[in-house]
């Protein structure tokens, strides 16, 4: 691979772990806003969305490392935003029928709670958590190098993931609807797939 090449990936995977990290705090506090008319905003609830997004993430980074052992490639890596997209739709078409027949099935808002913060975002997060140690994989050329690449990988992201807690809190939630923000960030990762597989099919060319 040469360096103009090398440089390409490299930039296109920082771009994409920075964008993975904003969209997932952005869907962290987007949760306590859907789940609040429900279950209400106390720390259980918050608790409960910390939890199941802890866990995800945890489920994601172990799955996403093993895929990153199975001949890595860009192509591959975009499929995880496309699948992250798509798992996210359920959340926006009927997010608010699955809240009304969980708050009718369980009266206790902390049980309540954690089951709906689960069936609305564990698939989704648990997908946007593979993207991490993938992205990790696909950067690292020489195994010497490898604890550097995931520190400034891990540097990028967290910063997408601070920008994305401070736009959400302190400017989408109050200009836009939540399906509003959730669509656009469905758009934003399907995006982000086109870009992984066109820059795939360029470097096989």
């Amino acid at each position: 691979m040469s360096e103009s090449t090398t440089r390409l990936v490299n930039w296109a995977v920082f771009g994409l772990a920075f964008t993975s990290g904003f969209i997932i705090m952005s869907i962290e506090l987007l949760g306590g806003r859907i789940l609040a008319p429900y279950f209400g905003s106390s720390i259980y609830v918050w608790g409960s969305i910390i939890t199941v997004f802890m866990v995800a993430l945890s489920v994601g980074y172990l799955a996403g490392g093993h895929l990153s052992m199975m001949n890595p490639r860009l192509g591959r890596y975009g499929y995880f935003f496309l699948a992250a997209a798509v798992t996210a739709v359920p959340t926006i078409i009927f997010g608010d029928n699955l809240m009304d027949w969980v708050f009718l099935q369980v009266e206790d808002p902390r049980y309540g709670s954690l089951l709906a913060a689960t069936l609305l975002f564990f698939v989704p997060t648990a997908i946007l958590g593979m993207i991490a140690p993938y992205s990790v994989r696909l950067l690292v050329q020489e195994s010497h190098h490898s604890g550097k690449v995931a520190g400034g990988l891990y540097f990028v992201s967290t910063l997408g993931s601070a920008l994305g807690t401070l736009l959400t809190s302190f400017y989408f939630v109050l200009l836009f609807e939540i399906n509003e923000i959730l669509i656009t960030m469905a758009v934003v990762l399907i995006v982000c797939f086109l870009i992984a597989t066109l820059i795939d099919r360029l470097l096989a060319q």
